[in-house]
C-alpha cells in the first residue's frame, strides 16, 4: 500500500553542503602549505560533501519519488521542492501527470462475427505509486497491453449495428456515452492492480473491416432505401384515403370502383414516382 512521506526541507542540508565543500577546498589548501593533517580532514569533509549531496532531492511538481531501504519500501514523496532525506534511501522517479494513449486500429471480430477495425484514444496517470513500481514490472508497456485487451473484449461483447441483430440494446456504432463508461470501467479494472486511474477512455476510430466494408455499405443504402419507400408508401395511401374521402363527403364528384381504381392508381404513380409524372388529357371518358 501505498504510504506517503513528508521529508524534512533540504535547504539546511544545502547549506551545510556548501560550507563542507569550502572547507575542502580550504583544508585542501592549508594542507598543502602547512601539514598533511590538513589535507586528511579537506578528505574528510570532502566525503561528508558527497554524503550529504546524495540526500538532497528536487521534485518537480506533478512528480514524485519512490523510497526503498535496502529493499524494503520506505514511502513515496509526492510534494515539490527542494528535499532532504536519508543518503542511504534509493528513490525512484515517477511522473504523476496525465497521458494520452492513442491505441493502435485493431481488426477484431464483433458480436455477430463480423471483422471491424476499432481504436481507443484514453487518458491516464498513476495513482497508486506503490503498485504502479512494484506490482507491474514495467506499468507503461502494462496500461498498453491491457488496453488493448479491453478493446478486443469490448469489440467481441457488442455488435457494430443493429442490422443483424435487432434487439440488441446496445450497439458499438450507437452505443455513444454507454459504449464508453463501459470502456471505462473495463479499462479500471484491468489497470487497477497497476495503481493506474483512468480519467477518459473514447473510441476514436470505428469501421467496418476493408474486406466487407462495401458489401455491408451497399446493406445500409439497401435498408435505408427500403425505409424511405415504406414511409413514402405510407404517406401516400393516407393521402389517396383522404382524397377519396373529401370527394365523397363533399360530393363533388360521383366515384364508382372502376373509376376509383383508376383514380388510386393514377395517385400512387404520382406520390410514389421518383420523377414527377407527366398529366395526359383523356378528352375522352375513362370507358372510352
Amino acid at each position: 500500500m501505498e504510504k506517503v512521506l513528508k521529508p524534512m526541507s533540504g535547504y539546511l542540508a544545502l547549506v551545510i553542503c556548501l560550507v563542507l565543500f569550502a572547507g575542502a577546498i580550504y583544508f585542501f589548501i592549508s594542507g598543502v602549505e602547512q601539514s598533511i593533517t590538513y589535507v586528511i580532514i579537506s578528505m574528510l569533509c570532502f566525503l561528508l560533501f558527497c554524503f550529504f549531496m546524495k540526500g538532497l532531492m528536487i521534485i518537480q511538481p506533478n512528480h514524485s519519488r519512490v523510497l526503498n531501504f535496502f529493499g524494503r519500501y520506505v514511502g513515496t514523496v509526492k510534494d515539490n521542492g527542494l528535499f532532504f532525506i536519508n543518503p542511504l534511501y534509493s528513490s525512484q522517479k515517477m511522473s504523476l501527470r496525465s497521458e494520452n494513449l492513442q491505441g493502435q486500429t485493431l481488426k477484431v471480430n464483433d458480436k455477430m462475427g463480423n471483422p471491424i477495425e476499432i481504436a481507443v484514444v484514453m487518458v491516464w496517470k498513476v495513482g497508486d505509486t506503490y503498485k504502479a513500481a512494484f506490482d507491474v514490472e514495467r506499468y507503461s508497456d502494462f496500461v498498453r497491453m491491457q488496453s488493448e485487451a479491453a478493446v478486443r473484449h469490448l469489440a467481441m461483447s457488442f455488435p457494430y449495428d443493429n442490422l443483424e441483430d435487432d434487439h440488441a440494446p446496445i450497439t458499438l456504432r450507437e452505443g455513444g456515452d454507454k459504449i464508453n463508461s463501459i470502456l471505462e470501467q473495463e479499462l479500471t479494472d484491468r489497470l487497477a492492480k497497476a495503481g493506474i486511474v483512468i480519467q477518459e477512455a473514447r473510441i476514436s476510430h470505428l469501421a467496418y473491416a476493408s474486406e466487407i466494408a462495401g458489401a455491408m455499405l451497399q446493406r445500409q443504402q439497401a435498408t435505408a432505401i427500403v425505409a424511405a419507400r415504406t414511409k413514402i408508401v405510407e404517406g401516400a395511401v393516407g393521402m389517396v384515403d383522404l382524397a377519396l374521402k373529401k370527394l365523397s363527403e363533399e360530393n363533388i364528384v360521383e366515384l364508382d370502383d372502376e373509376r376509383k381504381a383508376a383514380m388510386v392508381s393514377n395517385l400512387m404513380v404520382v406520390l410514389c414516382g421518383e420523377k414527377a409524372a407527366t398529366p395526359i388529357l383523356n378528352a375522352g371518358t375513362l370507358y372510352n
